[in-house]
Protein backbone atom coordinates (compact mmCIF):
# COMPACT_ATOMS: atom_id res chain seq x y z
CA UNK A 1 0.00 0.00 0.00
CA UNK A 2 1.49 3.40 -1.15
CA UNK A 3 -0.31 6.50 -0.38
CA UNK A 4 0.76 9.64 -1.37
CA UNK A 5 -1.05 12.94 -0.16
CA UNK A 6 -1.22 15.09 -3.06
CA UNK A 7 0.53 18.69 -2.81
CA UNK A 8 -1.56 21.59 -3.80
CA UNK A 9 -1.95 22.52 -7.49
CA UNK A 10 0.30 25.86 -6.83
CA UNK A 11 3.44 23.50 -5.42
CA UNK A 12 6.36 25.10 -7.12
CA UNK A 13 8.24 22.50 -8.56
CA UNK A 14 11.13 23.91 -6.69
CA UNK A 15 9.57 22.48 -3.45
CA UNK A 16 9.38 19.19 -4.34
CA UNK A 17 12.56 19.39 -5.36
CA UNK A 18 14.40 20.67 -2.34
CA UNK A 19 11.80 17.73 -0.34
CA UNK A 20 13.63 14.82 -2.70
CA UNK A 21 16.96 16.26 -1.66
CA UNK A 22 16.18 16.61 2.44
CA UNK A 23 14.68 13.01 2.40
CA UNK A 24 18.27 11.41 0.62
CA UNK A 25 19.86 13.76 3.11
CA UNK A 26 17.62 11.99 6.22
CA UNK A 27 18.68 8.69 4.69
CA UNK A 28 22.44 9.15 4.62
CA UNK A 29 22.95 10.75 8.38
CA UNK A 30 20.61 8.04 9.91
CA UNK A 31 22.29 5.96 12.20
CA UNK A 32 22.72 2.20 12.09
CA UNK A 33 21.01 0.16 15.09
CA UNK A 34 22.67 -1.22 17.69
CA UNK A 35 22.46 -4.29 19.50
CA UNK A 36 22.96 -5.24 23.07
CA UNK A 37 26.43 -6.78 24.05
CA UNK A 38 24.02 -10.28 24.58
CA UNK A 39 22.27 -9.89 21.06
CA UNK A 40 25.56 -9.07 19.09
CA UNK A 41 26.89 -12.31 20.76
CA UNK A 42 24.14 -14.67 20.45
CA UNK A 43 22.30 -13.80 17.28
CA UNK A 44 23.80 -15.18 13.92
CA UNK A 45 25.54 -13.32 11.38
CA UNK A 46 22.83 -14.27 8.86
CA UNK A 47 19.62 -15.05 8.85
CA UNK A 48 17.40 -15.89 5.58
CA UNK A 49 13.87 -17.57 5.76
CA UNK A 50 13.68 -18.92 2.28
CA UNK A 51 10.05 -20.39 2.72
CA UNK A 52 8.58 -17.48 3.04
CA UNK A 53 5.77 -17.00 -0.24
CA UNK A 54 5.83 -14.07 -2.23
CA UNK A 55 2.81 -11.88 -3.02
CA UNK A 56 3.39 -8.51 -4.84
CA UNK A 57 1.40 -6.20 -4.27
CA UNK A 58 -1.00 -3.90 -6.54
CA UNK A 59 -1.87 -0.54 -6.06
CA UNK A 60 -2.31 -0.14 -1.95
CA UNK A 61 -2.27 -3.47 -1.54
CA UNK A 62 0.34 -3.97 0.17
CA UNK A 63 -1.55 -4.75 3.64
CA UNK A 64 -3.52 -8.21 2.35
CA UNK A 65 0.28 -9.10 0.67
CA UNK A 66 1.59 -8.82 3.44
CA UNK A 67 -0.88 -10.50 5.03
CA UNK A 68 -1.31 -13.52 2.49
CA UNK A 69 2.63 -14.13 2.90
CA UNK A 70 2.61 -13.98 7.29
CA UNK A 71 -0.27 -16.11 7.24
CA UNK A 72 0.86 -18.79 4.02
CA UNK A 73 4.27 -18.49 6.32
CA UNK A 74 2.11 -19.90 8.98
CA UNK A 75 0.71 -22.77 7.34
CA UNK A 76 -2.62 -20.33 6.29
CA UNK A 77 -2.39 -20.91 1.93
CA UNK A 78 -5.01 -17.92 0.81
CA UNK A 79 -4.58 -15.44 -1.99
CA UNK A 80 -4.32 -11.69 -1.95
CA UNK A 81 -7.62 -11.45 -3.70
CA UNK A 82 -9.66 -12.73 -0.60
CA UNK A 83 -7.63 -10.71 1.89
CA UNK A 84 -8.45 -7.74 0.19
CA UNK A 85 -12.02 -7.00 0.79
CA UNK A 86 -11.14 -8.46 4.41
CA UNK A 87 -8.56 -6.02 5.08
CA UNK A 88 -8.56 -3.04 2.45
CA UNK A 89 -10.23 0.16 3.26
CA UNK A 90 -11.40 1.83 -0.31
CA UNK A 91 -11.73 5.29 1.62
CA UNK A 92 -8.37 5.31 3.03
CA UNK A 93 -6.80 3.71 0.30
CA UNK A 94 -5.10 1.08 2.29
CA UNK A 95 -5.14 -1.25 5.58
CA UNK A 96 -5.08 -0.14 9.27
CA UNK A 97 -3.60 -1.74 11.95
CA UNK A 98 -6.34 -2.81 13.57
CA UNK A 99 -7.82 -4.57 10.61
CA UNK A 100 -4.28 -6.12 9.91
CA UNK A 101 -4.56 -7.52 13.47
CA UNK A 102 -8.01 -8.73 12.99
CA UNK A 103 -8.05 -10.85 10.12
CA UNK A 104 -5.30 -12.98 11.39
CA UNK A 105 -7.07 -13.58 14.30
CA UNK A 106 -9.97 -14.45 11.69
CA UNK A 107 -7.49 -16.94 10.27
CA UNK A 108 -6.80 -19.20 12.70
CA UNK A 109 -3.56 -17.51 13.87
CA UNK A 110 -2.62 -15.34 16.95
CA UNK A 111 -1.66 -11.79 15.91
CA UNK A 112 1.74 -10.70 18.57
CA UNK A 113 2.44 -7.25 18.11
CA UNK A 114 6.31 -6.74 18.47
CA UNK A 115 7.81 -5.01 21.03
CA UNK A 116 9.64 -2.15 18.57
CA UNK A 117 12.91 -2.36 19.07
CA UNK A 118 15.63 -3.17 16.25
CA UNK A 119 16.69 -6.12 18.24
CA UNK A 120 13.40 -7.61 19.43
CA UNK A 121 13.06 -7.73 15.34
CA UNK A 122 15.99 -9.51 14.73
CA UNK A 123 15.36 -12.28 17.61
CA UNK A 124 11.62 -13.30 15.68
CA UNK A 125 13.85 -13.48 12.46
CA UNK A 126 16.17 -15.70 13.96
CA UNK A 127 13.35 -17.79 15.74
CA UNK A 128 11.93 -18.54 12.22
CA UNK A 129 8.94 -16.06 12.17
CA UNK A 130 8.64 -13.53 9.51
CA UNK A 131 7.50 -10.45 10.81
CA UNK A 132 5.09 -8.02 9.08
CA UNK A 133 6.26 -4.18 9.33
CA UNK A 134 4.28 -0.99 8.98
CA UNK A 135 6.75 2.24 7.31
CA UNK A 136 6.54 5.72 6.39
CA UNK A 137 8.64 5.61 3.48
CA UNK A 138 8.66 9.58 3.65
CA UNK A 139 7.88 12.21 6.40
CA UNK A 140 5.97 12.73 9.11
CA UNK A 141 3.88 15.50 7.40
CA UNK A 142 3.95 13.76 4.04
CA UNK A 143 3.34 9.51 5.19
CA UNK A 144 3.79 7.38 2.44
CA UNK A 145 2.40 4.03 4.66
CA UNK A 146 3.80 0.72 3.58
CA UNK A 147 3.87 -2.71 4.61
CA UNK A 148 6.48 -5.15 4.16
CA UNK A 149 7.25 -8.64 5.87
CA UNK A 150 10.89 -8.64 7.04
CA UNK A 151 12.52 -12.55 6.33
CA UNK A 152 16.16 -12.16 6.98
CA UNK A 153 18.66 -9.77 7.79
CA UNK A 154 22.65 -10.03 6.86
CA UNK A 155 24.82 -8.46 9.84
CA UNK A 156 28.29 -8.16 8.01
CA UNK A 157 26.40 -6.35 5.32
CA UNK A 158 23.97 -4.25 7.53
CA UNK A 159 21.38 -5.01 5.77
CA UNK A 160 17.71 -5.95 6.19
CA UNK A 161 15.92 -8.73 3.71
CA UNK A 162 12.61 -7.98 2.91
CA UNK A 163 9.54 -8.91 0.26
CA UNK A 164 8.45 -5.64 -0.35
CA UNK A 165 6.25 -3.64 -2.90
CA UNK A 166 6.79 -5.91 -6.34
CA UNK A 167 10.40 -7.08 -4.78
CA UNK A 168 11.22 -10.41 -3.25
CA UNK A 169 14.23 -10.68 -0.97
CA UNK A 170 14.55 -6.91 -1.08
CA UNK A 171 17.99 -5.72 0.80
CA UNK A 172 17.89 -2.69 2.01
CA UNK A 173 20.40 -1.16 4.75
CA UNK A 174 19.94 -1.06 7.88
CA UNK A 175 19.61 2.39 8.84
CA UNK A 176 17.50 3.19 6.04
CA UNK A 177 15.18 0.27 7.25
CA UNK A 178 15.06 1.59 10.76
CA UNK A 179 14.73 4.91 9.64
CA UNK A 180 11.27 4.21 7.47
CA UNK A 181 10.54 1.77 10.20
CA UNK A 182 10.98 4.23 13.45
CA UNK A 183 8.34 6.73 11.56
CA UNK A 184 5.36 3.85 12.71
CA UNK A 185 6.53 3.80 16.05
CA UNK A 186 8.34 0.20 14.89
CA UNK A 187 5.10 -1.37 14.55
CA UNK A 188 5.14 -4.91 13.40
CA UNK A 189 3.84 -8.21 13.99
CA UNK A 190 4.30 -11.65 13.77
CA UNK A 191 1.59 -14.15 12.62
CA UNK A 192 1.47 -17.64 14.78
CA UNK A 193 -0.08 -21.18 15.00
CA UNK A 194 -2.09 -21.13 18.73
CA UNK A 195 0.63 -23.16 20.80
CA UNK A 196 3.26 -21.09 18.96
CA UNK A 197 5.00 -18.21 21.11
CA UNK A 198 6.78 -15.35 19.62
CA UNK A 199 10.88 -15.18 20.86
CA UNK A 200 10.47 -12.50 22.87
CA UNK A 201 7.68 -10.18 24.51
CA UNK A 202 6.17 -9.39 27.75
CA UNK A 203 3.94 -11.91 29.48
CA UNK A 204 0.80 -8.76 29.06
CA UNK A 205 1.08 -8.51 26.04
CA UNK A 206 0.85 -12.27 24.82
CA UNK A 207 -2.14 -12.44 27.52
CA UNK A 208 -3.69 -9.29 25.64
CA UNK A 209 -2.63 -11.09 22.22
CA UNK A 210 -4.32 -14.50 22.98
CA UNK A 211 -7.58 -13.00 24.69
CA UNK A 212 -8.05 -11.26 21.02
CA UNK A 213 -7.49 -14.72 19.42
CA UNK A 214 -9.72 -16.39 21.74
CA UNK A 215 -12.65 -13.83 21.65
CA UNK A 216 -12.89 -14.59 18.18
CA UNK A 217 -12.11 -18.29 17.68
CA UNK A 218 -13.12 -19.78 21.33
CA UNK A 219 -11.49 -21.46 24.02
CA UNK A 220 -11.01 -24.32 22.53
CA UNK A 221 -8.96 -22.93 19.76
CA UNK A 222 -7.20 -20.83 22.14
CA UNK A 223 -6.08 -23.42 24.44
CA UNK A 224 -2.44 -24.55 23.28
CA UNK A 225 -1.49 -20.91 23.36
CA UNK A 226 -2.83 -20.36 26.75
CA UNK A 227 -0.71 -23.90 27.73
CA UNK A 228 2.28 -23.41 25.93
CA UNK A 229 2.39 -18.79 27.91
CA UNK A 230 1.98 -20.87 31.28
CA UNK A 231 4.92 -23.43 30.51
CA UNK A 232 7.01 -20.46 29.89
CA UNK A 233 5.40 -18.27 32.83
CA UNK A 234 4.54 -20.78 35.02
CA UNK A 235 4.50 -18.25 37.99
CA UNK A 236 1.96 -15.24 36.27
CA UNK A 237 -1.40 -15.51 37.54
CA UNK A 238 -3.35 -14.33 34.94
CA UNK A 239 -2.09 -16.62 32.58
CA UNK A 240 -2.87 -19.74 34.81
CA UNK A 241 -6.43 -18.37 35.26
CA UNK A 242 -7.17 -17.88 32.08
CA UNK A 243 -5.86 -21.23 31.11
CA UNK A 244 -8.18 -22.83 34.05
CA UNK A 245 -10.87 -21.00 32.42
CA UNK A 246 -10.08 -22.69 28.74
CA UNK A 247 -9.87 -25.69 30.15
CA UNK A 248 -13.13 -25.98 32.04
CA UNK A 249 -14.61 -24.62 28.49
CA UNK A 250 -13.20 -27.84 27.23
CA UNK A 251 -14.58 -30.04 29.14
CA UNK A 252 -11.34 -30.60 31.86
CA UNK A 253 -12.51 -30.02 34.76
CA UNK A 254 -9.64 -31.69 37.29
CA UNK A 255 -7.03 -29.65 34.59
CA UNK A 256 -9.02 -26.49 35.27
CA UNK A 257 -8.57 -26.93 39.17
CA UNK A 258 -4.82 -27.37 38.80
CA UNK A 259 -4.50 -24.22 36.67
CA UNK A 260 -6.78 -22.12 39.35
CA UNK A 261 -4.72 -23.79 42.22
CA UNK A 262 -1.15 -22.50 40.16
CA UNK A 263 -3.30 -19.22 39.67
CA UNK A 264 -3.80 -18.88 43.63
CA UNK A 265 -0.47 -19.57 44.89
CA UNK A 266 0.44 -17.19 42.04
CA UNK A 267 -1.25 -14.48 43.25
CA UNK A 268 -3.12 -15.00 46.86
CA UNK A 269 -4.80 -12.19 46.11
CA UNK A 270 -7.04 -13.03 42.83
CA UNK A 271 -9.80 -13.08 43.84
CA UNK A 272 -11.86 -15.02 40.75
CA UNK A 273 -9.82 -17.90 40.65
CA UNK A 274 -10.45 -18.58 44.15
CA UNK A 275 -14.63 -18.27 43.38
CA UNK A 276 -13.67 -20.41 40.55
CA UNK A 277 -11.69 -22.90 42.04
CA UNK A 278 -14.63 -23.15 45.13
CA UNK A 279 -17.10 -23.46 42.47
CA UNK A 280 -15.72 -26.42 40.94
CA UNK A 281 -14.47 -27.90 44.07
CA UNK A 282 -17.86 -27.39 45.65
CA UNK A 283 -19.59 -29.44 41.75
CA UNK A 284 -17.21 -32.37 42.78
CA UNK A 285 -18.66 -32.90 45.76
CA UNK A 286 -15.36 -31.56 47.85
CA UNK A 287 -16.89 -29.39 50.53
CA UNK A 288 -13.92 -28.75 52.78
CA UNK A 289 -11.69 -27.66 49.77
CA UNK A 290 -14.21 -25.62 48.55
CA UNK A 291 -15.08 -23.75 51.51
CA UNK A 292 -11.04 -22.96 51.93
CA UNK A 293 -11.46 -21.61 48.74
CA UNK A 294 -14.50 -19.80 48.51
CA UNK A 295 -13.71 -17.80 51.79
CA UNK A 296 -10.87 -16.96 50.92
CA UNK A 297 -12.72 -15.02 47.87
CA UNK A 298 -15.17 -14.04 50.19
CA UNK A 299 -12.59 -11.53 52.26
CA UNK A 300 -11.29 -9.87 48.79
CA UNK A 301 -13.24 -7.22 47.97
CA UNK A 302 -14.11 -6.48 44.72
CA UNK A 303 -17.19 -7.76 41.98
CA UNK A 304 -16.78 -11.17 43.01
CA UNK A 305 -16.94 -10.58 46.56
CA UNK A 306 -20.83 -10.78 46.92
CA UNK A 307 -20.81 -13.67 44.65
CA UNK A 308 -18.08 -15.61 46.71
CA UNK A 309 -20.33 -15.15 50.04
CA UNK A 310 -23.61 -16.28 48.46
CA UNK A 311 -21.55 -19.45 47.42
CA UNK A 312 -20.59 -19.99 50.93
CA UNK A 313 -23.77 -19.37 52.67
CA UNK A 314 -25.06 -22.05 49.93
CA UNK A 315 -22.53 -24.62 50.93
CA UNK A 316 -23.04 -23.96 54.44
CA UNK A 317 -27.22 -24.30 54.26
CA UNK A 318 -26.60 -27.60 52.24
CA UNK A 319 -24.25 -28.73 55.55
CA UNK A 320 -27.11 -28.03 58.23
CA UNK A 321 -29.85 -29.51 55.76
CA UNK A 322 -31.46 -32.81 57.11
CA UNK A 323 -29.89 -35.96 55.43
Amino acid sequence: MIRLLRQPGNARLAGVFMLALFMLSLAGCASTPSLSPEAARTLPQQTLLDDVPFHGQRDYQCGPASLAMALGASGVSIDVDTLIPQVFLPDREGSVQPEMLATVRRHGRIAFPLEGSFEALLAELDAGHPVVVMQNLSLPLWPVWHYAVAIGYDRPAEEMILHSGTTPKQRVAFNRFDATWARSDRWAFVALPPGDLPAGGDVDSAIQAITDFESVQGAEAALPAWNALAERHPRSAMTRFAQGNARYATGDEDGAIIAFRAATHADTELAPAWLNLGLLFKAQGNIERARHALEQAATLPGPWQSRAQEELASLEQGEESPR
